[in-house]
């Protein structure tokens, strides 16, 4: 699954990665966004536009908007039969931008956070899903993430990794590609090689802690790839 990211960058980082994005006056920087926070995605209704909108997929045909964080991400296995995501992953697919995403290893009797980001520098750009709810005229935007088998690389760390969409091919085919069968076929496990991991601080554990030292790497402990 993917749990906790971050977000940490700049307009021009954005726009040389992902070309003439409206990103707005000011990007809002986060080191642990988590369930239920706002992050930012493009959807395919805006592909020229971010937009910072709820983690936590609320059902267009939900009772009460609530979001208690339970569809955070979404498995690619059987998305386009389960109520909540069959219509968005066939209409609303989004882009959700991260520099990073955490993952927790176990170790003996503890789960040790682990920072995971594109060896290369460049954003992570996750494949996702958006959908609207409404109470009369008032809108709520909502994302899951969608995950898939691990390539070998995450393996060594969890049985699931986000869908990484790291070409510019593959972004504007997520946000584009009307067949239904052609989308499901995109969410592939990243190739091998191109990710890079490292241990951090277990305050990351924490909502409340959200700086720069959660990027820091834990001090004499080895980056895995």
């Amino acid at each position: 699954m993917c749990g906790r990211f971050s977000f940490s960058t700049t307009k021009e980082k954005v726009h040389e990665q992902l070309g003439d994005i409206d990103t707005g006056v000011n990007l809002r920087e986060s080191f642990n966004i988590a369930p239920t926070q706002h992050a930012y995605v493009i959807t395919n209704e805006a592909p020229a536009r971010l937009q910072y909108i709820t983690w936590g997929l609320i059902p267009h045909w939900s009772n009460d908007g609530a979001n208690a964080g339970k569809l955070i991400n979404a498995r690619s296995e059987g998305i386009a039969a389960k109520p909540s995501f069959r219509l968005p992953i066939r209409k609303r697919r989004c882009l959700v931008l991260a520099d990073s995403f955490y993952e927790w290893r176990t170790e003996a009797d503890r789960r040790v956070p682990m920072r995971i980001f594109m060896k290369n520098g460049d954003l992570l750009v996750m494949g996702g899903i958006w959908d609207v709810w409404y109470h009369g005229d008032y809108a709520v935007k909502s994302f899951s993430i969608i995950t898939t088998e691990p390539n070998t690389d995450m393996a060594l760390v969890h049985n699931r990794m986000p869908l990484i969409l790291h070409t510019a091919e593959q972004q504007e085919q997520w946000l584009a590609e009307p067949d239904l069968d052609t989308v499901l076929a995109m969410m592939q496990p990243l190739p091998d090689g191109l990710l890079g991991m490292y241990q951090v601080s277990e305050l990351v554990n924490s909502v409340k802690s959200n700086g720069p030292e959660l990027h820091r790497p834990t001090p004499g402990t080895p980056t895995l790839f």
